[in-house]
This record gives C-alpha cells, sequence and structure tokens, in this order.
C-alpha cells in the first residue's frame, strides 16, 4: 500500500496588521495608484475576497496604511518643547521620505486609527504643557504642519533625488536663461545652488527653525 502523501503545511491566518504592511509595501513601490485590493491579494498568496475579513474597504485599508505611518513618527518627549517639536518634525519628514504616497493623505481620514490619534494628542498637549495658550497651540500646530507636509510634496516633487542630481539640472535651466533676463535666479542659482555642498534637504531644518523661534517669541508675549 503506498505511503500517505505528507499534508501540506497549513499557512497561518492573515492579520490585519500584515495586510495593512503589505499595502504600504505596495504603496512604496509603486505609489497609492498602484494598490488595489487584486494586487494586494496576489502579493499576500490569497484571494482578494479574503482581504475582507481585516479590512472593510478600501477606505478602511487607508485608515490603517496611514495609521502606521503616524506610528513611525517620534512622538515629542524629552526636556523644551522646542527640541521635542523639532525632533518630531524631522521624523516626520524620515517617515513621509519613506512613504510619499502619504504625504497627501496625513490629515484626510475621517476615522483616524490609534497611532494618529496618539500622535496628535501627544503634540497638543507637549504645547499645552509648555505653556502655549489654546488659541497659539492651534496656531502651532497649523503652521508646523503646513511647513512639514508642504516641504515633503517640494522635495518629492523635485526634478532631482539627491544633491549630486541637483547640480546638472541647476546647470541646464540656469544655461537655458537668457542673458541679463532673470537675474535673481542666476544669482541663486550660481551663488548658492551651485555651490559645493549644496543640499536641498539642508532648507527644512532652517525653515523649521525660524518657524520654532516665531512661535517661542509669541509664547513668551514678544510679539
Amino acid at each position: 500500500m503506498p505511503a500517505a502523501e505528507p499534508a501540506s503545511p497549513r499557512r497561518p491566518p492573515l492579520s490585519r496588521d500584515q495586510v495593512l504592511r503589505a499595502a504600504v509595501t505596495l504603496a512604496d513601490r509603486g505609489g497609492i495608484q498602484a494598490l488595489s485590493m487584486r494586487k494586494l491579494g496576489e502579493a499576500l498568496g490569497v484571494e482578494a475576497m479574503s482581504l475582507y475579513n481585516h479590512v472593510t474597504g478600501k477606505s478602511d485599508l487607508l485608515d490603517g496604511m496611514i495609521d502606521i505611518v503616524f506610528s513611525e513618527i517620534d512622538l515629542p518627549s524629552g526636556a523644551g518643547w522646542k527640541q521635542a517639536m523639532r525632533q518630531r518634525a524631522i521624523s516626520a519628514r524620515q517617515a513621509l521620505g519613506r512613504h510619499r504616497w502619504a504625504i497627501g493623505l496625513m490629515e484626510s481620514r475621517s476615522t483616524p486609527g490609534a497611532a494618529t490619534l496618539r500622535h496628535h494628542d501627544a503634540v497638543l498637549g507637549c504645547l499645552r504643557a509648555a505653556g502655549f495658550s489654546l488659541e497659539l497651540t492651534a496656531h502651532a500646530y497649523s503652521v508646523l504642519d503646513s511647513y512639514i507636509y508642504g516641504f515633503a510634496l517640494q522635495e518629492a516633487s523635485l526634478p532631482f533625488g539627491s544633491a549630486q542630481e541637483a547640480v546638472p539640472v541647476a546647470q541646464e535651466i540656469a544655461g537655458g536663461l537668457p542673458a541679463g533676463e532673470y537675474p535673481h535666479l542666476t544669482e541663486l542659482a550660481m551663488g548658492h545652488v551651485l555651490k559645493p555642498g549644496y543640499d536641498y534637504g539642508n532648507e527644512f531644518e532652517i525653515g523649521l527653525d525660524l518657524i520654532l523661534d516665531s512661535l517661542d517669541r509669541a509664547a513668551r508675549g514678544l510679539g
């Protein structure tokens, strides 16, 4: 009598976290437009319909994906609100650099997850504990997030991906300008962008410190 074939090992059941993280990986690779329930099912080796055991639909999937991105951003901690807000902003920019598809979605969710809510609450709590009035807390939160998301969007849209790639792009643009027609653009390109060591990403922390210094003056009633 022939021996029975060994049973195939059973696939461990999927979890919601596995589904969400696979979706984040797909979006990181091909952008949010590349994400579909069919492609996500293929990536996980399951039928698309089985994904609905873990997410109710595309909106719930996006909620969970954005929650993962928020979970990667450092919460404000340590002594001093300025340093806490500075580190949080730098961490947020780094997370958005890893997940560029998320830039326009971070504040779009009407049913945010626990990590998202925890992040917002911690930022507000840090500012309030530092003595910010309720109104100034709202102003600070708005201007900081507008700057972080705006810079991340601009950075993702640049026609170069590194400091090394910026030089030939700037040279091409500057070389195509009619002589004397755009003196300030030429000055910026030749006197700043094309100087050794230029990196557009360095502008982020410079602008961030200008904002934080201004908020510090406002918090201390110095105008």
